[in-house]
């Protein structure tokens, strides 16, 4: 039993990461209809600057303080995400409202090879280590009930409960907040949302802002865990059965997805994959999407859009 709660919680932080990546997929899709390959690039463009100025900020400016150095890095870095996300209304999205939708696809994946190219031109093609004093020992949880108990990893802990807050608040934001249902009338509809005056060019700012924030704090994450390296960018290739699962129009449809996703890797690599010579962890979460194409093509929580003729 302790063996199988400790492969639950890892599948539980596990799901808790990928909801955070499947987020911000689903913040652009519900506020243009698209579908941001740029996600991952997102991620690592965020990853490699937190890298690189927790290192050359103590340099610039004399002082050894690891936690002031990280501090200072996440607010250039954050603020760095939200000008990359204004650049990208400005230069690109303003200039295709109202576009067909394979357009918009087609920019967003250019946007994808751009930001790529220019960390790599920026940083050079380096492997860089994140460290923000999260500690790695083990935990031992549920002592009194499980002789040994329940092994859990201090640092998967901290890292999903710091997702579990971010992924909580935005769901609570863009539910219940003025900005939150203007980027819901967005969705279903950029002329009429124009026609009542929300201004389609604010929201979609805001919401690239708030995908380039969620995108640092991933990219901290995940770069802290695998290193900061250019393979990183794949790492979002990981939350599209998470966004397929609960929706590409839903906010809690993300988290439900990454928690089944996360579950589901782990309980079937350590149960069945014996049976197949291991393996199912990496293919695992793509077959249960294309279950959910066949059955459910909206996924758990997304809008079933009907044409009417």
């Amino acid at each position: 039993m302790a063996f199988f709660l400790e492969t639950l919680f890892g599948g539980l932080m596990s799901g808790m990461l990928y909801a955070l990546i499947g987020l911000g997929f689903v913040l652009i899709f519900k506020a243009s209809g698209v579908f941001n390959f740029a996600q991952g690039a997102m991620v690592l463009l965020a990853a490699l600057c937190m890298a690189r100025f927790s290192v050359w900020i103590p340099a610039w400016f004399g002082f050894e303080n690891k936690f002031l150095a990280n501090l200072l890095a996440m607010i250039v870095t954050g603020a760095m995400m939200v000008v990359v996300a204004w650049a990208i209304e400005r230069v690109v999205l303003r200039h295709l409202v109202n576009q067909e939708l394979t357009t918009l696809l087609m920019a967003t994946l250019g946007i994808s090879y751009f930001l790529d190219g220019a960390g790599q031109i920026m940083f050079g093609s380096a492997v860089y280590a994140i460290d923000v004093g999260m500690p790695k020992d083990p935990l031992f949880l549920l002592e009194g009930m499980f002789e040994g108990g329940v092994l859990v990893n201090a640092e998967d802990m901290i890292a999903a409960a710091v997702a579990a807050a971010l992924v909580g608040a935005l769901a609570l934001f863009f539910q219940y907040t003025a900005t939150g249902r203007a980027l819901r009338a967005v969705a279903d509809d950029h002329q009429a949302a124009q026609s009542i005056g929300i201004p389609l060019n604010r929201i979609w700012i805001i919401v690239w802002a708030v995908a380039g924030l969620v995108a640092l704090v991933a990219g901290i994450i995940w770069g802290s865990k695998l290193g900061v390296q250019f393979t990183l960018s794949t790492v979002a290739l990981r939350a599209l059965p998470v966004v397929i699962l609960g929706g590409l129009t839903s906010v809690p449809g993300a988290i439900i997805g990454g928690l089944i996703i996360g579950v589901g890797e782990k309980l079937s690599e350590v149960y069945l994959g014996p049976m197949v010579g291991g393996g199912i962890e990496v293919w695992f979460a793509y077959v249960l999407a294309l279950v959910f194409l066949l059955f459910r093509p909206q996924g758990l929580f997304g809008e079933k859009i009907i044409d009417r003729v």
